[in-house]
């Protein structure tokens, strides 16, 4: 072939990579980190039973380090009993925990001065204990329905040197879970594979949702992270799930690893907040809300495909 035809193609090549969309090529990367601790029972086992599972299960799928997010007013509680002894074995098990609040509430619904007081209570119970991360969590996302009480928190948050523990990977897996235990407390009949399946797909679905959002939105793939709660289902099938996300090519990183990632540096501007960071993102590049919400992220949807396929009747 003449030289300056090899030219003309190289050229050409150039000019269409320069017209392609510039997403980074950096894989699907996902840290794994559990709202709630100590969290309420569930449906199939007692607390101490299901931080038990969870460490084995994630020792089984070979997760180096999850985040456990401690809302310390449940160690007040009848099922907080022995709480502090099963954070302290998620920690001895190379995990990592962060603040999640004193009495998980709303900051929309409370003074930012009253929130702070909160945060500042939990933090006070969390400081010097091993495997601490000065990481904060805003319950249910919620990081303010108006200009005020959300920069007032990100000054907070800020004088305390403590960084916004934010998600990129929102999910309902605690409706799942709620399901489940309301059908054992009312002895309806489960398949435990379907409820695996269910919660495995329903998971590994959203992953992929808020993953191409961000190579869609913001042109590359931060090292996400996933909101998972604290839950039985989790403690059942967290290895099923990490086998799922692996099988869809989703690699597991730290905790540590994902925080560090550019995404973490930046604080968007925007009341739209509850979604996870990548859906924030996304809001500011113009999109409309609705397209932000993965189609599971919906409790009447997955009550209807629970009741569908997890409760077991008579002509199945």
């Amino acid at each position: 072939m003449p030289s300056w035809s090899k030219l003309l193609l190289a050229a050409l090549a150039l000019v269409l990579g320069l017209a392609a969309p510039a997403v980074a090529q950096e894989g699907k990367r996902i840290a794994i980190s559990f709202d709630d601790a100590p969290r309420h029972p569930g449906g199939f086992m007692t607390p101490d039973q299901r931080t038990a599972a969870l460490i084995a299960g994630l020792a089984e799928a070979g997760v180096e380090q999850a985040g456990f997010f401690v809302t310390t007013g449940n160690l007040d509680t009848e099922f907080g009993k022995g709480g502090e002894d099963r954070i302290r074995a998620y920690v001895a098990a190379g995990h990592v925990i962060g603040n999640h609040s004193h009495s998980h509430t709303w900051l929309s619904r409370n003074s930012a001065a009253d929130y702070i007081a909160d945060l500042d209570r939990a933090e006070a119970w969390l400081a010097g204990k091993p495997g601490k991360r000065p990481w904060y969590r805003f319950p249910y996302l919620d990081e303010g329905r108006d200009l005020g009480r959300r920069d007032a928190l990100r000054a907070a948050l800020a004088q305390r040197g403590l960084m916004n523990a934010y998600v990129t990977i929102d999910d309902y897996d605690w409706a799942i879970d709620d399901l489940a235990r309301k059908a054992v407390e009312a002895k309806r009949p489960i398949d435990r594979n379907a409820l695996r399946d269910l919660y495995v797909e329903t998971i590994v679905g959203t992953a992929d949702f808020y993953d191409a959002m961000a190579r869609e939105n913001l042109g590359r793939q931060p090292a996400h992270v996933l909101l998972l709660h604290e839950t039985d289902i989790a403690g059942l099938f967290i290895a099923d799930l990490i086998k799922g996300l692996r099988a869809a090519g989703w690699t597991i990183v730290t905790m540590d690893e994902a925080y560090r990632d550019p995404i973490a540096q930046t604080e968007p501007d925007t009341l739209y907040l509850g979604g996870g960071r990548v859906a924030a993102l996304a809001n500011i590049a113009g999109k409309n809300p609705q397209s932000l919400v993965y189609e599971r992220t919906n409790e009447a949807v997955l009550e209807k495909l629970f009741e569908e396929r997890v409760i077991v009747r008579g002509d199945r």
